[in-house]
């Protein structure tokens, strides 16, 4: 029989872990206690990244988000819509876009500067603006990509279960041997927690601490059509630099504020308030529009941090840190980098399992071109605020 692995944790994350190892014959079964989709993934702006805004500050990571948009294009097109972006600068940010060009260019991401005037052709940029360059930028659709990669992995040979939280880890002999749903207990050989936020709560259940610092990110949706290409602000991250065009209307992101609950946070109207401020410093006529929707995220970071905490993969192998085997952690990352970090995870589990086969989802598509996204999104429960219809 082959090894087995529960998954705990629904959003794109732990499905792509489930597709990676269904893929290479590993008996998966996936538990999440919402729909799919409900958590981080479900809340994001939606930026299928170019890299571009990490090449300044971190180059691994700008480089692994331009080989993950790459991929992302071939093996899950219906989940990209691809606007292109742009890099901004105003008067003040001539010489962080330098820096960005450069890095970009050092990195390998395609970037091309432009005339501020052919951005305007496009976008109703501000008059201010002294420096742009296109970078391939894209917008990704979260619930359709996180279904679509539940119904691959399901394909492969995956048990997708929703509405299904874990209540306990069964422990024994320094070990995690299976998972305890209100319904049922399930033994298997190894467990994944794919919690993003709440990683820390699950951990807790073999009696091992993860250190979590989630920090929640707003997002205001508005009724604008102008926009037409994704707008980053030339500048380290800071609140409201990133506007994303969305089947008629502007998603304006984001800001970076600690919480101590992930399950019950502040969501001031001040944030909003301060996102459309500043987004409307690169696009004024955002100014005039109206507000459709907020909505606000949760950064799945590993211990203290913020802006500046490292936003790649955090990997734990609880056998080597804490003596517990049978258990890994998998938090962090972006949903860009969402293969990639199910890959490195499903490494990981595979050679402990002494499972040899290699990893193929990067050149797999997700699924057939013809198949029903939107009964897929349906199925598992997946639409979220980030997208602004299924289908």
């Amino acid at each position: 029989m082959p090894p087995s692995v529960a998954i705990v944790g629904g959003g794109a994350t732990g499905c792509g872990i489930a597709r990676d190892l269904a893929l290479r014959g590993v008996e998966v079964t996936l538990l999440e206690r919402g729909g799919l989709n409900a958590g981080t993934t479900g809340h994001t702006h939606g930026l299928l990244h170019s890299g571009a805004r990490y090449a300044v500050a971190d180059p691994a990571a700008a480089e692994t988000c331009a080989r993950e948009n790459r991929v992302l294009r071939e093996i899950a097109p219906r989940c990209v819509v691809d606007t292109g972006g742009w890099v901004l600068a105003l008067p003040g940010d001539r010489e962080y876009f330098e820096r960005a060009v450069t890095a970009c260019r050092s990195t390998g991401i395609d970037i091309d500067r432009i005339a501020p005037d052919g951005v305007r052709e496009t976008d109703p940029v501000t008059e201010d603006l002294v420096a742009a360059a296109r970078v391939p930028d894209a917008v990704l659709r979260p619930g359709p990509l996180t279904a679509a990669t539940a119904e691959s992995a399901r394909r492969a040979g995956a048990t997708i279960h929703t509405a299904t939280p874990v209540t306990d880890l069964l422990t024994g002999d320094a070990a995690v041997t299976g998972v305890e749903t209100p319904t049922t207990t399930l033994t298997v050989d190894h467990v994944v927690n794919a919690t993003g936020a709440w990683a820390g709560e699950v951990a807790t259940l073999a009696d091992v601490a993860v250190s979590m610092a989630p920090t929640r990110g707003a997002m205001a949706v508005l009724d604008a059509d102008t926009v037409s290409t994704v707008c980053n602000r030339a500048r380290p991250p800071d609140d409201g630099d990133i506007v994303l065009p969305r089947d008629g209307e502007v998603v304006v992101g984001t800001t970076s504020t600690p919480v101590a609950d992930p399950d019950d946070f502040d969501r001031p109207a001040t944030e909003i308030e301060a996102l459309i401020r500043e987004a409307t410093t690169l696009l004024p006529t955002l100014e005039e529009a109206t507000v459709t929707d907020t909505y606000w995220g949760l950064r799945p970071l590993a211990e203290a941090g913020g802006r500046a905490a490292d936003r790649g993969l955090t990997l734990l192998d609880h056998g080597a840190r804490d003596d517990v085997t049978g258990l890994t952690t998998v938090v962090g990352g972006k949903l860009t980098t969402y293969r990639h970090m199910a890959e490195v995870a499903s490494d990981h589990v595979c050679d402990r399992l002494g499972v040899a086969a290699d990893c193929n989802t990067a050149t797999t598509p997700l699924l057939p071109a013809d198949a029903d996204l939107t009964s897929l999104v349906e199925r598992y429960d997946a639409a979220g605020p980030a997208d602004a219809a299924p289908g």
